[in-house]
């Protein structure tokens, strides 16, 4: 039944709709989630708030990423893909609107409706990439993979034209009111999808794969020939995820290479206003355009992890993401005729940073066997999503916690900041280059096997 997939020449427009769901809510997740960031220097000063507890609001997120990635991760493994997309939209949306309602000065209310977005962000991430995935073929598993999280920055985008444009009209509260509507749509769009065929193969819900294989395929459901022997239904322990220890250590620190993009991000306006001296929607304003870079980076990364392989792709643009951080925190206060290089090197970053992110997110879902793919996604996923804690706590530490927000604070520790951030797309090199094993080209039951066989892939062809 499923060689049915790997068989295609082109996708289906049903292929092309479950593509443009995952797309539309992976834009629209990030937007809820990083949309503190662009609040947060609304009110910064007024509150009178230290880099600690600016700090804590920014990672609390990324303290439940963790546990959320890998519950739900499991989760999905358990009770489907579909169900728990639909269970996590619904629990982020509704925390990001009640951010709305924050008390005056109550840094402490904003950290916990943060710490539920973050858990709800996650469990949508560990079970969309599996799910899409799950419904093409090998030879384009790759780059359309990569291509579902293009928009990833458009999230920012969005965040960032609201908050430029509409913050002087709704004010901070209104700009998380808005970020309900994003959320539901993105419900909406989600409920028509159906399940996995690989998933319900796998649990011995034969009929309903055919079914479910009908609809992508685009053909009555009778047509596929069930086989002649029914597959036993898969049963697996999450223990059973540390037979695979090579997977768990090149998906975590491939996966950890965000906290360098997270850390940024999250800081972005904040350091724009306090670097460039220019006020919150000036910052929002230039934002946008590193957004935009960020999303021509993520199609970059797309189209050329097909082409070179997973492993020398994302090698390249950690390096090359890893130098444009660093040198930003060097030439931070140069300028070259009336364009600040920590601008300039902040859209080199924001290009390659992202272009590793199409490459490294779809991989970390494709090293696992099918009982296992959202389990050992999420593992990995909320092993990476420690970035969300220590990457904008990092810098909050290096420039010392009890310290005001301020220019001065913040141009006193930019270098070492920086070079924090470098060093996890350093380690990410090491992690493709030594640690991980190719898949381009291997249909997901072909690298279910090999894995099965504990097989260590070295032999991966080199050609799609």
């Amino acid at each position: 039944m499923i060689e049915l997939l790997d068989r295609q020449q082109s996708l289906t427009a049903n292929q092309w709709k479950i593509f443009a769901a995952s797309i539309l809510s992976i834009m629209l997740d990030f937007f809820d989630f990083l949309l503190i960031g662009f609040t947060l220097a609304f009110f910064v000063r007024d509150w009178h708030l230290t880099y600690g507890q600016s700090g804590l609001i920014l990672f609390s997120s990324g303290v439940a990423a963790v546990p959320g990635a890998i519950f739900f991760g499991w989760l999905g493994d358990k009770i489907g893909r579909r169900k728990v997309f639909m269970i996590t939209i619904l629990m982020f949306s509704l925390a990001t609107g009640a951010m709305a309602l924050t008390p005056e000065r109550s840094w402490a209310y904003l950290a916990v409706m943060r710490f539920i977005v973050g858990f709800g962000v996650v469990g949508v991430a560990s079970v969309d990439m599996p799910l899409l995935q799950e419904f093409v073929p090998a030879t384009k598993r790759g780059w359309i993979s990569g291509l579902s999280i293009a928009l990833v920055p458009g999230g920012g985008l969005l965040a960032a034209t609201f908050a430029a444009f509409l913050s002087p009209i709704v004010g901070w509260r209104g700009l998380f009111a808005l970020g309900l509507l994003p959320a539901f749509l993105a419900f909406l769009i989600r409920v028509w999808v159906p399940e996995s065929p690989r998933w319900l193969i796998g649990r011995g819900r034969i009929e309903e794969a055919r079914c479910s294989l009908g609809w992508a395929l685009q053909i009555p459901p009778e047509q596929i020939v069930l086989p002649a022997v029914l597959p036993v239904p898969q049963k697996s322990s999450w223990l059973d995820l540390f037979k695979y220890p090579r997977s768990i250590a090149a998906g975590a620190l491939v996966g950890l290479s965000q906290t360098g993009a997270v850390g940024l991000g999250l800081w972005m306006v904040t350091l724009l206003v306090l670097v460039l001296r220019i006020t919150p929607a000036e910052a929002s304003f230039l934002v946008i355009w590193i957004s935009l870079a960020q999303i021509l980076g993520r199609c970059f990364g797309s189209w050329i992890t097909d082409i070179i392989g997973r492993r020398t792709a994302g090698a390249l643009c950690c390096a090359l993401a890893a130098a444009a951080t660093s040198l930003a925190g060097y030439l931070h206060a140069v300028n070259i005729g009336a364009v600040p290089m920590f601008f300039a090197l902040l859209l080199v970053q924001g290009l390659f940073g992202n272009s590793n992110s199409a490459i490294s997110y779809p991989y970390m879902a494709e090293m696992w066997p099918g009982p296992l793919r959202a389990s050992g996604f999420g593992l990995v996923y909320g092993i990476s999503n420690l970035g969300k804690f220590i990457g904008p706590a990092g810098l909050a530490v290096i420039i010392g916690a009890s310290n005001y927000v301020s220019p001065k604070a913040t141009i006193d520790g930019i270098i070492p900041g920086f070079n924090y951030f470098a060093v996890w797309y350093v380690l990410a090199v090491v992690a493709y280059l030594f640690i991980g094993f190719e898949t381009r080209g291997r249909t997901i039951e072909e690298l279910d096997a090999a894995l099965t066989r504990s097989k260590p892939l070295a032999a991966a062809p080199e050609a799609g």
